[in-house]
């Protein structure tokens, strides 16, 4: 029988100020916010607007009083007023761009960061042993991962009109006065670096909170599922102080940033009045440099329209949705936390495709020793004692009649279907039981009906390599012939929408994935079945040329002949070898031959 009473079996993760998980985050950060820069530019372009109206505000109110109501001309004060309120109301078409904008950014984050959550618990699950499961799983792909896409949005708006707004009311000012910047930059400046002080021991005290809520989860969920066995241990009470002192804890963590947002609420008041305070008390000496009251209604214009209210929401933001994503995101992206059963790195099995030993002779590609598949019990095996060797490098084409076992095949080599018998090997791996990372290291597998998702073209193109950069984005397109696709649907930050694209478009998405993807062997399962001849060709070629190991189920004979070998499935005897050893040897791929091409093709 378990007990719940013992901790948790993960090893925590090290404490730390924040400068570790700014570390973590920022590398992916800037790949993913690399692969956006059409959106962030047409964000970069509606804020501009928002800048100009920034500037314009305070500039009319100057003008108005001393062009306008000082000077007696009162026509002219209410045109400049008219200019001021057109640069207000053209706040909302900008905000609607902005938000238009924004979600070219939010919902990728999401969806990215749900697959790694699902990624990594779906690990943590394949090792297996007591502390395996993932039970903050659901944490992270609901709670966090809504915190983390929320508190983007948040960031990016407020970080977003900070810079412009503040531009344009900082150049307002200096156009109205130098003098004026001179007395409202120190105080501002003072206000911000008292805020920005907090940010490290905030991000760390939110880090707490986060680990400690989970701790508190977790320790639940099992004390959950051991009930009955806490009541035949007499374990109860013992539970039950562990579980008092995680609530103590994440009761402590909670009051510790409160305290931290005091500190910046000070920091707030700080930079939010003593400008304005300031600015008052330098009336006299600014009047004294010159400065009209037109200016020193504008610049009061400046701070109170623009420039601190811009301020106050960054400071809000930062503190607090600043402080929550950067934990967030370094609790999703992070590594995953090792279970104590999980082996020791030297029982681990080499890394795919390596030898074996030192020395040794490089394992095949694809082995398959004595494979036997049946469907269940007393049916005909779809594939019987079959042996095949796939070399490194090489290009196999799998030829048969519909239903003869050709996608049984893939999903055997891919290890996604276990066989009745015999064993199937990849790189000189067993794959059947292995875990889901594991398998993807060894192989990619494309079927017949292409799998792309709502995101941009770089997103799905980088989903088996989220490290792959602008250029490696570029060479996919280039070898796949893409770029009529990518250019009609708005560049690699273009929107893709499965719904709209053709079968034979979706399969070309996929193709270029695969030949991003890292794995050294690529199985196609009639991935090419929607393209045309010269597309097809062009694709296969291009996989060709890939390093690696390239195995496709043919859809035309030119596939078999443009392979190094070709493999026969008959449902009798499997004949291998190239495209003028089978036609000689294998009636059925003469058969198939004559009906693809209406007569014999050989090889050029």
């Amino acid at each position: 029988m378990t007990s719940a009473s013992a901790g948790d079996t993960r090893t925590p993760a090290p404490a730390d100020d924040g400068s570790g998980a700014l570390r973590r985050v920022v590398p992916p950060a800037r790949r993913f916010l690399a692969r956006r820069k059409g959106v962030l530019a047409r964000l970069g372009l509606w804020s501009l607007v928002e800048s100009a109206q920034a500037f314009l505000v305070g500039f009319a109110v100057a003008h108005a009083v001393d062009e306008g109501f000082l000077a007696g001309d009162t026509r002219r004060a209410l045109l400049w007023l008219a200019a001021a309120l057109v640069a207000v109301l053209s706040g909302a078409p900008v905000v609607r761009g902005v938000f238009a904008q924004l979600a070219g950014l939010t919902e990728p984050l999401r969806d990215g960061l749900v697959r790694r959550a699902v990624d990594r618990s779906m690990a943590l699950a394949a090792l297996g042993g007591p502390g395996g499961t993932d039970r903050a799983a659901v944490s992270r792909l609901t709670n966090q991962v809504e915190i983390a896409r929320d508190s983007f949005a948040g960031l990016v708006l407020t970080l977003r009109s900070f810079v412009f707004t503040a531009a344009g009311a900082l150049i307002g000012l200096l156009s109205l006065h130098p003098a004026l910047l001179v007395v409202v930059l120190p105080p501002l400046a003072a206000g911000l670096a008292l805020f920005l002080a907090t940010l490290r021991p905030m991000a760390a005290a939110q880090r707490r909170a986060l680990a400690a809520d989970e701790a508190l989860g977790d320790h639940a969920t099992r004390s959950r599922a051991a009930l009955r066995d806490l009541t035949a241990c007499g374990t109860g009470p013992e539970t039950e102080r562990r579980g008092a002192e995680l609530v103590a804890e994440a009761a402590a963590t909670a009051r510790v940033l409160a305290r931290w947002a005091a500190v910046r609420t000070t920091a707030l008041g700080v930079a939010g009045n003593l400008p304005l305070l300031a600015l008052l008390v330098a009336v006299p000496w600014l009047r004294g440099r010159g400065v009209t009251a037109g200016a020193l209604l504008g610049a009061f214009t400046y701070l109170a329209q623009s420039l601190l209210p811009a301020l106050h929401t960054l400071m809000t933001a930062l503190g607090a949705a600043g402080a929550r994503l950067l934990v967030v995101l370094d609790r999703i992206l992070g590594p995953a936390p090792v279970p104590e059963t999980a082996p020791a790195p030297a029982a681990r099995a080499p890394a795919p495709g390596g030898p074996s030993a030192p020395g040794a002779r490089p394992a095949p590609a694809v082995e398959l020793r004595s494979v036997t598949l049946s469907y269940g019990v007393g049916a005909e095996p779809v594939l019987d004692s079959l042996d095949l060797r796939v070399a490194r490098g090489e290009h196999l084409a799998v030829v048969g009649p519909s239903g003869i076992g050709k996608s049984t095949l893939t999903r055997l080599v891919a290890g996604t279907l276990a066989p009745s018998g015999g064993e199937v090997r990849v790189a000189g791996h067993a794959v059947t039981g292995r875990a889901a990372a594991e398998l993807a290291a060894l192989r990619t597998l494309v079927p017949q009906e292409a799998y792309v998702f709502t995101g941009t073209v770089g997103d799905n193109l980088a989903y088996l390599r989220p490290d792959a950069d602008r250029a490696d984005l570029d060479a996919a397109v280039r070898e796949l012939g893409l770029r009529p696709l990518v250019e009609r649907l708005g560049g690699l930050d273009g929107p893709v929408r499965p719904a709209e694209l053709t079968h034979a478009e979706r399969q070309l998405v996929a193709l270029a994935r695969a030949y991003l993807s890292p794995a050294p062997l690529l199985l196609l399962d009639e991935a090419t079945c929607h393209l045309d001849p010269a597309a097809e060709a062009l694709a296969e070629e291009a996989l060709a040329r890939r390093p690696g190991t390239l195995v496709v189920v043919a859809h035309r004979l030119s596939s078999a002949v443009r392979a190094d070998r070709v493999l026969v499935l008959d449902g009798v005897a499997a004949v291998c070898g190239t495209h003028e050893e089978v036609l000689d040897r294998s009636p059925l791929y003469r058969d198939l031959t004559g009906h693809w091409h209406g007569q014999p093709l050989r090889r050029p």
